[in-house]
């Protein structure tokens, strides 16, 4: 019975509008009626029907909501669009975030590895430095060695020359000496026969007069100079000439060592006179042959001259602008190979400035078959190992190992190292080489120079 008048019920509160319901919530459009309709409470969210079950141990109301809450599709699209967009840039700054984290692991490292080489830089660096000093060191150590050496050689090969110079000179005194016993033997026996007759006393001053006309040519020299008079080969005229030219000249047409004193020039000098070759009359001033002289010397040396007269020698420099002052001369540069093969080269004038412009090269036209290797010197001044005047940065000098009228530094180095044999190997082109003739790496075997008057 009892679940028939509940079904009766419920059927009858479906069909009819609540007529017993109460409002629970406040919100409505009318907030001071006690009634509302049905559709307030629906929009309030509140129980749509209210019931009352008989019998039962109910607290409360039981509610039943029969609409379903209406739903916005295209806001809902909106906001899933919205939070797909939000999920991508977060994923993006994700992706970001990773390659910079990556690239800030990299940038620490490469800073590690570059503070690493720094590091390894300055102590190759120092290291570097350190070897710059000590090579700097060596070299200067190197050269003070050198220098001694330089010196010494040429110590001993002074003495060596002086010594065979005064055996030449001590031959030639003696048999100076002999002649003038007998000179002097001749003398007393004329002075013992003045009385005698005539024509003795006219032999008597015969020979009176030729030692007379002998004796102001011995006094006009210095001790020094009367000692290479002595020194000199017995001929019937012995000088002084000008030049070689001069000798010529004056008959004497055997080529040998001679006495000449250049015009304007209070000093006496020896030199060797080339009278077979090219007409004769050359004054030999320079000449290399077999390497028994070493031309790597000092400025001193090259002034005053060294050498060997009958070898290997240089005449001097000084010498060379007294010679050169008088007249025009012009150069004649006779070259051979090892091969046999003689070339020359000749220059229509040359002369050289005083030692105030370092002996600087005037040169004049080159005609000849050696080719020109001497007209870049020309204008130069001359350069030795302690006396730096050319236009290299560093000491052409040191290089070629000689002296010459260097630029930067040679397309000729007659001064230089004799090496036997022609093709040589060193460090520098320091060979005894002429460019146009065999090249710079090609040592000759025989060179000379020489001037003549033109």
């Amino acid at each position: 019975f009892w679940l028939v008048c509940l079904t009766l019920f419920l059927t009858l509160c479906l069909d009819i509008p609540e007529a017993g319901g109460r409002k629970d919530g406040a919100s409505g459009d009318n907030p001071g009626d006690k009634h509302s309709p049905r559709s307030s409470d629906t929009k309030g969210g509140r129980c749509s029907y209210t019931f009352i079950v008989p019998q039962q141990k109910l607290t409360g109301a039981l509610c039943l909501n029969t609409q379903s809450a209406t739903t916005n599709h295209s806001e809902v699209a909106v906001l899933r669009a919205e939070l797909k967009r939000q999920q991508e840039q977060l994923e993006k700054l994700r992706g970001q975030l990773d390659q910079e984290g990556a690239l800030a692991l990299e940038i620490r490292a490469l800073r590690k590895e570059s503070n690493s080489m720094n590091s390894r830089i300055a102590q190759l660096y120092a290291q570097l430095l350190n070897e710059v000093l000590q090579k700097k060191d060596q070299a200067l150590e190197q050269r003070r060695v050198e220098n001694l050496l330089l010196n010494a050689t040429t110590q001993a090969l002074q003495v060596s020359s002086n010594y065979r110079e005064l055996e030449k000179k001590y031959g030639a005194l003696t048999s100076t000496m002999s002649s003038q016993n007998q000179f002097i033997a001749r003398l007393e026996k004329q002075c013992q026969c003045r009385d005698s007759t005539h024509q003795s006393s006219l032999v008597g001053n015969k020979l009176q007069c030729e030692c007379l006309k002998i004796t102001p040519e011995i006094q006009e020299g210095t001790e020094n100079d009367l000692l290479l008079l002595f020194a000199l080969p017995l001929t019937p005229n012995s000088g002084p000439w000008r030049d070689c030219q001069h000798v010529l000249e004056s008959g004497e047409t055997i080529s040998g060592i001679y006495l000449l004193r250049p015009q304007s020039a209070n000093r006496l000098m020896q030199a060797w006179c080339e009278q077979s070759r090219a007409q004769g009359g050359w004054t030999v001033i320079q000449r290399r042959l077999d390497g028994s002289v070493n031309f790597f010397r000092t400025w001193e040396q090259y002034k005053q001259g060294f050498g060997n007269l009958d070898g290997e020698y240089w005449l001097g420099l000084e010498h060379l602008y007294w010679l050169t002052k008088q007249a025009q001369y012009k150069l004649r540069v006779a070259l051979e190979d090892w091969q046999g093969r003689q070339v020359f080269a000749e220059y229509d004038s040359f002369r050289l400035e005083p030692e105030t412009d370092w002996y600087r090269l005037r040169l004049g036209q080159y005609q000849g078959t050696a080719g020109d290797s001497l007209s870049w010197h020309n204008n130069k001044a001359f350069t030795t190992l302690d006396r730096d005047k050319d236009s290299y940065t560093g000491n052409c000098a040191h290089f070629q190992k000689g002296g010459w009228w260097y630029h930067m530094c040679a397309h000729s180095n007659l001064n230089g190292v004799w090496y036997r044999g022609g093709h040589y190997r060193s460090r520098y082109q320091d060979g005894v080489y002429w460019a146009e003739f065999h090249g710079g790496s090609y040592s000759l075997k025989r060179v000379s120079m020489m001037i003549k008057p033109t």
